[in-house]
């Protein structure tokens, strides 16, 4: 995968404020946020096992907004979610028992709800006031460039979905094992590309992409059950029906994609800013780990495609983050270029996949992969607060 400058810079004039918001990867140290917003448009929520999920400022203004959270001793809860209804416009993942994290979002009137799964107290009340600042002509424009990009790219990406998950549901009703698993391949990497986006969707998401966690595969109804079927029991036996449950939800989806396109700003900075890390966060959490394709083994295809699908969110930010921060702009693109560089070399045209199994990576590999998506993750974190509000 050689670098996406040229072809990013022409997708900066299009970008959706709406990928799920994540924030940056936990740690043990709460981080300072860069954000210029006020102390009265920040949040502190703490997660404990006997009371579950609570926030100190249920009130909040209308614009940009900083949460801090901090998972004193919750083992059954790993993240926290704002929802508006039931789309997440805000999250942080990653958050096991003595961590903390932080994550912004740009949020208008309304009501909305602070939900953290698996806590005794899972959801509570969040009412945001007001009106949101209203952005001077350059940087309105700039936004709704960005936001409208980024909406022309998922919905160019959901749309090869769809082709290539009718491929593969025509793959599973026929006799060809090899074909069923190169079709399988071939749909897999524009999901990837964008994963939050798909992932603000709860349920689609859960039926197109659930990964056999703790639960049989035979219980999951979308990719990685096909999965499971092609590559662990090698039979197209059964198969055909999760092909078209596989294509039905895909079409929900590009329902609901096609649905956010035609508002104004579909999606917020913050979202496109968080949206991106979280792709970084999935490559680092299951590709890396071999635990998305566990069955295929073609992780480094889903890898390459979070990255992309990281980097195209970026470069919608990349006009309005260079008025206000170049060099954390030239630091976080000079970082990508050097992640893509390496992911080129574990290319493999031999491969459906066109990159080599997961099972030929070594541990030294799998060191430089995981190292190079931290030096993107790291400056990356910091986008999201400075284009909130």
């Amino acid at each position: 995968m050689t670098s996406r400058r040229p072809a990013l810079a022409l997708l900066t004039l299009a970008l959706i404020p709406g990928l799920a918001a994540c924030g940056s990867s936990g740690d043990k140290k709460a981080s300072s946020s860069d954000s210029a917003h006020g102390a009265s448009n920040r949040a502190a929520i703490t997660i404990t096992a006997d009371k579950g999920c609570s926030i100190d400022n249920s009130t909040l203004a209308a614009g940009g907004i900083d949460f801090t959270v901090k998972n004193v001793d919750a083992t059954a809860v790993s993240e926290v979610e704002v929802l508006s209804g039931d789309r997440i416009v805000g999250e942080k993942e990653n958050l096991p028992p003595g961590f903390n994290g932080t994550f912004s979002i740009t949020a208008n009137a309304g009501d909305y709800t602070l939900y953290c799964p698996g806590a005794s107290t899972e959801k509570s009340p969040l009412k945001v006031t007001g009106k949101s600042a209203a952005a001077d002509g350059s940087s309105a424009a700039l936004a709704s460039q960005a936001s409208k990009g980024y909406a022309n790219y998922v919905n160019t990406q959901v749309g090869y979905l769809l082709a290539n998950a009718k491929a593969l549901n025509t793959a599973l009703q026929g006799t060809d094992l090899t074909a069923a698993q190169a079709a399988y391949a071939k749909a897999r990497p524009f999901y990837e590309k964008i994963e939050p986006v798909a992932e603000s969707f709860p349920g689609l998401d859960g039926a197109i992409d659930a990964r056999a966690d703790g639960v049989p595969a035979t219980s999951l109804t979308g990719f990685h059950r096909i999965e499971y079927g092609l590559f662990k029991v090698k039979s197209l036996k059964g198969l055909a029906a999760y092909g078209a449950g596989l294509v039905k939800n895909v079409q929900k989806l590009q329902t609901r994609t096609d649905a956010l396109a035609k508002q104004d700003l579909p999606y917020q900075l913050t979202e496109l800013a968080n949206g991106a890390q979280g792709l970084l966060d999935e490559v680092a959490s299951s590709k890396i780990t071999g635990e998305e394709e566990r069955y295929s083994h073609i992780d480094m295809l889903d890898f390459a495609n979070n990255d992309e699908g990281a980097e195209q969110a970026f470069a919608q930010l990349t006009p309005i983050l260079e008025k206000s921060d170049p060099a954390l702009t030239k630091q976080i693109q000079d970082q990508f270029d050097a992640l893509n560089t390496l992911v080129e070399k574990y290319r493999d045209a031999a491969e459906p996949s066109g990159y080599v199994l997961y099972t030929k990576l070594t541990k030294a590999d799998k060191r430089k992969l995981a190292a190079a998506v931290k030096a993107v993750q790291e400056p990356l974190s910091k986008v999201a607060s400075k284009v909130a509000g």
